[in-house]
């Protein structure tokens, strides 16, 4: 398998996670966002949006779309499962997953960002005062949500955990205020603790 991605990328950080989880054996290949390889014709190519990350796999088709990466390794290899059996379990964990997929990395992620300053003539103060209402905003229902044992649900790591991860590692990174969510930062810990997630961290990737 190869995984093209940027190593800052919360979307590629999500999948080497979830490859390292399951023990899966894969290439990391390099595709430089600031210097815009995301758009070269290689990469449009195996992804037609322009984007990361792009999973390639044995056989040698191309996945793109995080999410679609991370189900299709969980039904292909079901081994280290990151869903629970229960339906409503998988339900519960897929809504918080969602929460960071679906209605804050889409708005704080680099071409958002870039087109606020670079088209709509943003400053860098109000493009930090954009990214950190929305981290805020969904962290703070996240944190609600959280259980008491070290894991964004139930005892054991989820695919909850490979989504909050790399989005606690990018607030951070544009420091947001993290003082009031105590169980996320509780569940950082913890699961920064476990090696698949040390192995899949941002600044140990050979592109960083």
């Amino acid at each position: 398998m190869k995984l093209f991605g940027y190593f800052r990328s919360s979307a590629a950080y999500r999948v080497r996670i979830a490859l390292n989880l399951k023990g899966i054996k894969y290439e990391h290949v390099g595709v430089n966002l600031i210097k815009a390889e995301q758009r070269s014709e290689a990469n449009l190519a195996r992804n037609a949006q322009g984007l990361v990350p792009t999973l390639q796999t044995p056989k040698g088709q191309f996945i793109t779309q995080s999410t679609a990466i991370l189900e299709w390794l969980e039904e292909v290899y079901p081994a280290n499962a990151l869903y629970p059996e229960d339906a409503m379990q998988r339900a519960e964990v897929r809504a918080l997953a969602n929460t960071i997929a679906c209605d804050v990395h889409p708005l704080n992620n680099l071409r958002v960002l870039n087109y606020l300053t670079q088209n709509l003539n943003v400053d860098n103060d109000a493009k930090m005062t954009w990214y950190q209402h929305w981290i805020d905003l969904g962290f703070t229902s996240i944190e609600k949500s959280l259980g008491q044992n070290g894991f964004s649900f139930g005892d054991d790591v989820t695919m909850a955990d490979v989504y909050l991860i790399p989005q606690v590692y990018n607030a951070l990174r544009f420091k947001q205020p993290m003082a009031k969510f105590d169980k996320i930062m509780a569940v950082y810990d913890k699961c920064n603790e476990i090696q698949a997630f040390k192995d899949a961290a941002p600044d140990v990737q050979p592109d960083a």
